[in-house]
């Protein structure tokens, strides 16, 4: 299910409120904008999406409704900034699908659905495809989604019906063997950075708006040179002032640190545990 926790700033600590709500296998949750809802990808071989309206005076939930991922294992999701539109990504069937939010909360449909195919070095991981994660582009018109069995950043336009089409260029490719998982886009939207799962690196890219397109311009291991045990790379957050990248390692447990210079160039400056 889905936990709750009070946040006290000042103190920085969190308070367990409990179970907010009973779920099947919530493995990503996103907010609405207007703070209402609560969206959750159910990481199932049936993929769905689980809608939740927000008590906001007690921090728990009420299930709304619940609509298919159209595919399985949906591992992301991400409501654009409207409102009125849902993305998830489906990491076992390698798919990406637009989801109707309805003025309730409520979900709808699927309006359309991507299908990916391809596959790359690693014979093991990199069978197929492996949608991981749904990314809206700063101006909301294009959706990023990197695919870790392809090797593959895929973008996508999509119009007000909800309509999936391929960008121009369709993808950015990286190094193969890398496994994209996450990206995050720096506040004046002129870079985007990725984190591989495979690798555990850190891809800073140019950013072009117009065309959707990114240009890599360096990559950094974001762990360190004297650890040998297996790499995993996960989330990757720029801070908001723009000055900073985090990129957290499971396996290594812990956290990259990556000062940003006006350029978008990162360097590094060490992990904490």
């Amino acid at each position: 299910g889905i936990y709750a926790f009070k946040y006290d700033a000042k103190a920085g600590k969190f308070t367990s409120i409990g179970l907010a709500v009973e779920t099947s296998n919530p493995s990503f949750l996103a907010v609405h904008p207007n703070h209402k809802f609560l969206y959750a990808v159910n990481e199932n071989n049936q993929g769905t999406v689980s809608a939740f309206a927000i008590d906001t005076a007690t921090g728990m939930l009420k299930a709304l409704n619940q609509t298919s991922s159209k595919g399985s294992g949906p591992c992301h999701l991400v409501v654009d900034p409207s409102g009125k539109w849902l993305f998830a990504a489906n990491y076992n069937s390698g798919s990406v699908a637009a989801i109707p939010v309805n003025a309730d909360g409520s979900l709808g449909e699927a309006a359309s659905s991507v299908q990916h195919a391809g596959s790359s070095v690693n014979a093991s991981r990199q069978k197929g495809p492996h949608a991981h994660e749904t990314v809206l582009s700063p101006d909301a018109k294009i959706l990023f989604v990197p695919d870790l069995g392809m090797d593959k950043i895929m973008a996508y336009r999509w119009d007000a019906k909800g309509q999936l089409t391929a960008n121009d260029p369709p993808f950015t490719q990286i190094a193969p063997g890398s496994g994209p998982r996450h990206m995050a886009f720096h506040p004046n939207g002129e870079f985007a950075y990725v984190m591989t799962e495979m690798t555990s690196s850190v891809i800073a890219f140019s950013y072009d708006a117009k065309k959707g397109s990114m240009t890599e311009m360096q990559t950094y291991p974001a762990t360190p040179a004297d650890f040998t045990g297996q790499k995993a790379g996960a989330e990757i957050a720029v801070h908001r002032n723009g000055k900073f990248l985090y990129a957290s390692n499971r396996n290594h447990n812990s956290i990259a640190i990556f000062p940003i210079d006006a350029k978008g160039a990162l360097t590094a400056a060490g992990n904490v545990s």
